[in-house]
């Protein structure tokens, strides 16, 4: 990083730390720095990776593609999920056995979602998603759509969504383990 006050072998094993989901204090402490100073740098090194993956984001997906919303933040307790206030809504998309994209939205309605669908999907790709009305626009869209209903089973054969259940898990064990879930750092994901 440039314009960096930290000798290189300091910002070695930051980058180290940084990569093996150590927490920045924890990091600090064992490198020897400040702990702002850590969390500094590990909020830098998120910024580069939004910036780096802002230039790969016009890849589009073709095949077999599972979408899923998520809602991450808010210290509020009482109700989960949709509706809960204080949650920032996260779209995201993953071709199974390769990359995942994700966006911040405003909603999860149908007209926020299918904009983002037609522009990282090739048309007759295969989607699978849940139950959740804002996919009802699909049902008539160039897109094999599939539905997994939840509430009666998670899985059926080729039908589920757990590859982007698993990254929306993953992703909100590393907002917690960094204690703050901002906008910013959900791009990087």
């Amino acid at each position: 990083m440039r314009k960096c006050r930290l000798n290189s072998a300091k910002q070695v094993k930051l980058i180290e730390h940084f990569v093996a989901g150590t927490t920045a204090r924890c990091a600090a402490d064992l490198i020897g720095v400040n702990r702002n100073t850590a969390a500094y740098y590990f909020q830098r090194l998120r910024e580069i990776i939004v910036y780096q993956l802002d230039h790969e984001s016009h890849e589009v997906f073709a095949g077999e593609i599972e979408v899923d919303e998520s809602y991450f933040g808010g210290t509020r307790k009482g109700k989960r999920g949709r509706g809960s206030a204080g949650k920032v809504p996260v779209f995201g998309l993953l071709k199974r056995g390769g990359k995942v994209y994700t966006k911040v939205i405003a909603d999860a309605s149908g007209q926020t979602l299918m904009p983002i669908i037609e522009h990282k999907v090739i048309p007759d790709s295969i989607v699978y998603s849940d139950s959740w009305r804002g996919y009802n626009v699909l049902d008539v869209s160039d897109f094999k759509h599939y539905r997994i209903n939840h509430s009666k089973l998670f899985a059926d054969k080729q039908n589920h969504i757990n590859g982007i259940e698993n990254f929306w898990n993953r992703t909100s064990d590393i907002c917690v383990n960094i204690m703050v879930c901002r906008r910013l750092i959900l791009y990087c994901f």
